[in-house]
């Protein structure tokens, strides 16, 4: 068995250099997991992929929200040794409903036990559309047509089907750690460029609990914080150079720090802040690997939820995750700042946990109402609404 030995120490030799280079570039940036060891796209020996994910608009590697659940789902299928794949709906930004449909579909035909489905646009494939005045069926969703599939609904809500569970995170609370601790390390003058074209719920949810962190922490130092807010050139969640200028003038005349919330269009507010000595706090996961620019990032649990719907399902636990919404937040370590790779000096690591714990024992109650968020006053910021 001689050579057999020598085979198996050069191969753990290699194994050690490859994750070396693999893990050298910022590993604290995945919480010490190295998620782009694992494949994007295997091959299953018999064909078949149980576990599927049908991406949200923007790319799949968008170093936010798509890639944050679809390292769930690949984390999950190799700790269990389940076959995975993900599908792209046709038309890109533009994708329908049939478009999503379709991506179901072809999932299904694949062999998926269980989907995936990133993304609150995901909810007439899944729910279907009836007709307002006569209740007649105008599309058939998924979740009526196929009843043995299960499908896990990212930032979605439950509608009444059994097979569908939803995933929803309490965004407000990661937005108010990302204002407080802004205002805290000393900036006073902030921006807020959100995606979805201030539709999207959970984007709305960073939105207003940003200004509500930054309102309290400006309160306890007694002084006035400005912020400028806007969803502008944010509706399809890409970069752009109409976003990108946008925040450069914002830069120019002032702002210290953007939050930028929305897919990729980090990649703008990166480039606008790079070129002016600008900051940002990112979103949805760590990005300070991905920009110096970055002093933190407001995050949620997305692989956290997602593995954790997937337990479910595997475990034959199912029922205490159908047609619920499954509201993760502080109280399950599924929202918060990564303190091991943050920029900041003033903020202290006890500061923030301090603040965390207030708000995981509701000391402080951050408010989820995001209705005219926008358009409300607050005692210590000036808000510029830039529509």
């Amino acid at each position: 068995g001689g050579k057999m030995k020598k085979l198996f120490t050069l191969f753990v030799l290699m194994f050690a250099v490859f994750c070396l280079a693999a893990c050298g570039d910022d590993p604290a940036e995945k919480g010490g997991y190295d998620y782009d060891a694992i494949p994007d796209t295997m091959e299953s020996a018999d064909g078949k992929y149980e576990i599927a994910f049908v991406t949200d608009i923007g790319q799949l590697k968008d170093k936010s929200f798509n890639q944050g659940t679809w390292e769930g789902v690949k984390r999950f299928a190799k700790e269990n040794e389940k076959s995975y794949k993900y599908y792209q709906p046709a038309n890109a930004n533009n994708a329908t409903d049939e478009d999503r449909i379709a991506a179901f579909e072809q999932a299904i035909a694949n062999g998926a036990k269980i989907v995936v489905a990133a993304g609150f646009m995901q909810a007439n494939a899944l729910y279907g559309v009836a007709d307002a005045t006569t209740g007649d069926v105008i599309l058939e969703g998924v979740a009526s047509k196929y009843p043995d599939v299960k499908f896990v609904f990212i930032d979605g809500w439950a509608q009444g089907f059994e097979n569908v569970a939803a995933v929803i995170f309490q965004e407000e609370q990661a937005g108010y750690l990302a204002g407080y601790a802004a205002v805290m390390e000393g900036y006073t003058s902030l921006g807020f460029s959100g995606g979805g074209g201030g539709t999207n719920p959970a984007c709305q949810r960073f939105g207003y609990g940003f200004v509500q962190g930054a309102n309290d922490a400006a309160k306890a130092k007694d002084i006035n914080v400005k912020m400028k807010y806007s969803w502008l050139h944010g509706s399809t969640f890409s970069a752009s150079a109409e976003l990108q200028a946008m925040l450069n003038g914002w830069y120019e005349t002032g702002t210290e720090v953007v939050f930028s919330c929305g897919g990729s269009m980090c990649t703008s507010a990166f480039g606008a802040a790079a070129a002016n000595q600008g900051k940002v706090i990112g979103v949805d996961v760590d990005q300070s690997g991905d920009s110096p620019t970055v002093i933190t990032s407001a995050t949620k649990g997305l692989r956290e939820g997602t593995m954790y719907a997937l337990e479910k399902f595997y475990a034959d636990k199912w029922a205490e995750i159908g047609n619920k919404d499954v509201n993760l937040g502080a109280k399950d370590n599924a929202v918060g700042l990564p303190t091991d790779t943050w920029s900041m000096t003033k903020f202290t690591k006890e500061d923030y946990e301090k603040l965390f714990n207030d708000i995981k024992e509701g000391k402080v109650v951050v408010d989820a109402n995001v209705a005219g968020a926008e358009t409300k006053s607050y005692s210590n910021v000036t808000m510029d609404y830039i529509q």
